[in-house]
């Protein structure tokens, strides 16, 4: 009877020994794993593309507040020796939509339309935008009003409104015989909402190196104020809208919408 239970006792301590070694090997692999592809997630996220919520109306109607949108941060980056042939890096074009850091708070990341590249000129005559001497046609633009502005909606002409030293610079430097030239390493971007955008006809002109992609694809779309998208905290009440809303205000029609750019001739 001893042999036997010693016999089991140690049957039963050699199976507790291979399986606390297998399970050991498993939990380091499944840990290694999952922190590799972690890691690559991450550098995949902040290096190739990036996650960005819409959180104003400046471009409706192509993108809505609460869009949530990829961004490619790897069209617009310096090509290298090699990587420039495999890749698809390319400049900044006339009718992308693009994602920089906001001049005027370097921290502030904005999303409008480019309109102008360097050596482009550039008018707006009662909303109508005129680029190298001809009228363009802007199907993607929305007019919330009727009301022509002295200064906006007829650009450039003289503020009516305090700008920033910026924008002073761009009206006193670069208007030619009533247009504005865009200069060399710079982008003049507007908002699609043209009646409603702050945008570079109010801050000057966009530097190149503070663009950071275009955006590629609405992964996900949800109803909400700009208040609860504008909040470095995520609050209590826009967890619970989204929580107990998420079916009714998700904009199911927009989800995995591809975005894309309008070539301006």
């Amino acid at each position: 009877m001893n042999e036997v239970e010693t016999t089991e006792q140690t049957e039963t301590s050699g199976f507790l020994a291979r399986y606390h070694e297998i399970t050991r090997d498993v939990h380091r692999g499944f840990i290694a794993e999952w922190t590799v592809t972690i890691i690559l997630l991450l550098f995949a996220t902040t290096t190739l593309v990036q996650a960005f919520v819409i959180p104003s109306a400046s471009m409706e109607n192509t993108l809505l507040i609460g869009d949530h949108v990829l961004v490619d941060k790897l069209v617009y980056a310096p090509a290298g020796k090699i990587s420039g042939h495999v890749l698809p890096y390319r400049d900044v074009r006339r009718g992308d939509i693009i994602v920089f850091r906001y001049p005027l708070q370097i921290k502030e990341d904005y999303v409008k339309r480019a309109i102008g590249v360097p050596g482009d000129h550039i008018r707006l005559v009662n909303k109508q935008l005129y680029l190298n001497g001809h009228a363009v046609e802007e199907p993607y633009t929305k007019h919330s009003s009727s009301y022509i502005d002295t200064y906006r909606d007829n650009f450039p002409s003289e503020p009516n409104a305090p700008l920033p030293p910026s924008a002073h610079d761009m009206l006193d430097n670069h208007v030619v015989n009533g247009e504005l030239v865009v200069p060399s390493g710079f982008i003049f971007a507007m908002g699609d909402n043209r009646d409603d955008s702050a945008d570079s006809r109010y801050w000057g002109f966009v530097p190149r190196e503070n663009i950071e992609g275009t955006p590629l694809v609405i992964y996900w779309s949800f109803e909400a104020p700009t208040a609860d998208l504008t909040n470095g905290n995520i609050g209590i009440d826009h967890i619970f809208d989204v929580v107990t809303h998420f079916f009714t205000k998700t904009r199911w029609s927009r989800t995995f919408k591809l975005i894309h750019g309008y070539p301006l001739q």
